[in-house]
């Protein structure tokens, strides 16, 4: 079972999918989509994420966006899928109604891998069998109504993300400071390296940010900010022709050599030893 949403007008896309290994290829598009993928068996099965492997247990669901890698080659059981484009629901526009950036996307650190529970299980199918519904009905507020749904889907696992993600007592503020500034790391990462650059934006003090990812067990914001660059090198390195160089220069590195330390630093390979090693592995 496939369905898809377009508007032409605005290039704005929403896909559905009971199977999203078997139905990858047949949306429109998914580039630069942001994907909800819920396991609704009853085993686990298992997916790779920038080259590393998922397993996701049943009734757990995991949001990925369109700066990482997903490959569905180890996928062996139907993954249920929600995609969508910044064109159809913007995350960041509906920020102020719904807290999720750096909870369900674009944080840096740990995939969020969100767990149903069994008193909340017949909320979620409920969803799903109204989403499914919606498809079948075509008007001029379809649309509207998707919109609706999805933004639905997005506060419910938020409200599960925030008692399993994070811990209990962080207050609303606390949240919003530290998935903000997972955020603006994944805006500003090639141009930003410090934490004070953030601290700034954030109008907080680089050492009350410190302090605030200390208590709550994150990793320092210094750290999150150097895996994030990281991660995107490695990114580049295995799923991109470019060359070392050229990865150096994007990631705002002025003397390749420079990146090459970094990389190293960081990994305990340098570039071309990764690239091999990916090689390898492939």
């Amino acid at each position: 079972m496939k369905f898809e949403f377009k508007d032409p007008n605005l290039g704005s896309i929403l896909g559905f999918t009971e199977n999203i290994k078997e139905d990858n290829l047949r949306f429109s598009s998914t580039a630069n989509t942001i994907k909800f993928l819920w396991n609704r068996n009853t085993e686990a099965t298992t997916l790779i994420v920038d080259d590393l492997e998922l397993v996701l247990q049943p009734n757990q669901l995991v949001t990925v966006t369109y700066l990482q890698h997903v490959s569905f080659a180890k996928t062996d059981l139907p993954l249920a899928a929600v995609l969508f484009n910044r064109e159809f629901y913007c995350i960041s526009d509906h920020d102020s109604e719904v807290s999720c950036n750096g909870i369900l996307f674009f944080g840096t650190q740990d995939l969020p891998i969100v767990t149903i529970p069994e008193d909340q299980l017949k909320k979620f199918n409920l969803w799903f069998d109204v989403f499914v519904e919606e498809f079948s009905t075509p008007d001029n507020i379809q649309g509207d109504m998707l919109q609706m749904l999805l933004k639905r889907l997005i506060i419910m696992t938020t409200r599960l993300a925030k008692e399993q993600l994070i811990v209990k007592s962080l207050n609303n503020d606390q949240i919003d400071v530290i998935r903000k500034f997972n955020y603006l790391v994944d805006l500003h990462y090639k141009s930003k390296r410090k934490v004070s650059d953030y601290a700034e934006m954030l109008f907080k003090s680089p050492k009350t940010l410190s302090n605030l990812f200390s208590i709550y067990n994150q990793k320092p914001p210094q750290q999150i900010i150097l895996d994030r660059l990281a991660l995107e090198a490695k990114r580049l390195i295995h799923f991109t022709g470019k060359q070392n160089q050229e990865i150096a220069f994007e990631l705002g590195f002025n003397d390749p050599a420079h990146f090459s330390r970094f990389f190293k630093k960081m990994t305990q390979m340098t570039p071309s030893e990764y690239r091999e090693n990916a090689l390898e592995m492939a």
